[in-house]
């Protein structure tokens, strides 16, 4: 099981794809240097040769600040600027975001890159699970994040099926940013920003089959659609959610 992901989105990264890493694994980043590999490698002069690493828990990360001099920071690109210093020799600091960004800062702006930690466990409420007390924690298959933009995002997309099952038309990108935009959380969302969320729901919270020979707008259509037959499918998404969204009567 994969516990984090990590994606190099920064122009000055050498590394493409995502980086998965377990439970137990440890990925280094930093500048490099001969004899001295690291896991992700960071262009530019101000980050330091092992600058420093992620380690993957069960169901969080933490990460490891090698640096004498400079304080790193992680910012929740799911929140409203909450962000995590992380101080300068600081050993494995707990990140509680579900999607992170990591900055350092170099001499002519920052370098960076995404991480992603899309498994949460749950305690199991029913008695006989806390009569037994040990054992493995129960991880649910489908693991959403109520609190998070992702979830909205969903939700606006389910909205027409779930107050008519008889409907048909599923919210483009645009039309999901108009029904969003009245919330303050979502004041600065954009159509880029749906598409990445639909592309993280499809491909790492629910984890759809990509549908092969579609590609371009054919293919965000079929992700979309993927991901409301599943999530209604399953009651990822119910009747009581649709009290997050904001009025209809609200810009509607």
């Amino acid at each position: 099981m994969d516990t984090v992901l990590v994606q190099p989105s920064d122009a000055r990264s050498r590394a493409s794809g995502l980086l998965r890493l377990g439970p137990g694994d440890v990925l280094t980043f930093g500048r490099g240097a001969p004899g001295a590999p690291v896991g992700l490698e960071l262009a530019g002069d101000g980050v330091s040769r092992q600058a420093g690493e992620l380690a993957a828990v069960d169901d969080h990360w933490r990460i490891t600040n090698f640096s004498r001099t400079t304080t790193y920071v992680v910012e929740n690109l799911e929140g409203a600027g909450e962000h995590v210093k992380v101080a300068p020799g600081r050993i494995g600091a707990p990140i509680p975001f579900e999607i992170s960004r990591v900055v350092l800062p170099v001499a002519d702006g920052f370098a960076g890159f995404t991480v992603y930690a899309p498994q949460h466990s749950y305690v199991d409420g029913s008695a006989g699970a806390r009569a037994a007390g040990a054992g493995e924690r129960t991880v649910l298959p489908f693991s959403l994040d109520p609190t998070a933009k992702y979830f909205l995002v969903l939700l606006a997309l389910c909205e027409p099926r779930l107050r008519a099952a008889s409907a048909v038309a599923i919210p483009n990108a645009g039309e999901v940013v108009d029904r969003l935009r009245p919330l303050p959380s979502c004041a600065d969302l954009t159509k880029s920003a749906v598409n990445y969320h639909i592309d993280y729901l499809a491909t790492t919270k629910l984890r759809v089959r990509e549908r092969e020979g579609t590609d371009g707008d054919l293919r965000m259509d079929w992700k979309r659609e993927a991901i409301v037959a599943l999530a209604l499918r399953f009651d990822l998404v119910r009747d009581e959610h649709l009290r997050m969204l904001p009025s209809r009567r609200a810009g509607q």
